[in-house]
């Protein structure tokens, strides 16, 4: 492995760290949550298969292909419903929507 898995890790919880950033910074907006929720589970994956290259083992590939599918059926799903909030409210801020806990 040429790049050391201390500096993979590393990358892994700076890439976190700013997708937490992401979603505690734009609460207001739900595309910006759920641009930060992607941010996180593409730093999950990096560590994912770091792992799995300094280990040699190919668990952390098949994870990483779990955490991409579920990832792509949450944008599918996610995106539906704020185009069906926007059309609904006119709106992607996050407090127009509090009338759905009713």
């Amino acid at each position: 492995m040429i790049v050391p898995l201390t500096h993979l890790l590393i990358l892994s919880t700076l890439i976190f760290t700013m997708g937490i950033f992401c979603l505690i910074a734009w609460r207001k907006n739900i595309i910006m949550m759920l641009i930060g929720i992607e941010i996180m589970l593409n730093a999950v994956i990096l560590a994912f298969v770091g792992g799995a290259a300094y280990w040699g083992s190919a668990d952390g590939q098949v994870f990483a292909l779990f955490i991409i599918a579920m990832t792509s059926a949450e944008v599918s799903l996610a995106l539906a419903l704020v185009v069906y909030l926007h059309r609904r409210k006119k709106s992607v801020d996050s407090d127009d929507f509090s009338t759905l806990r009713e």
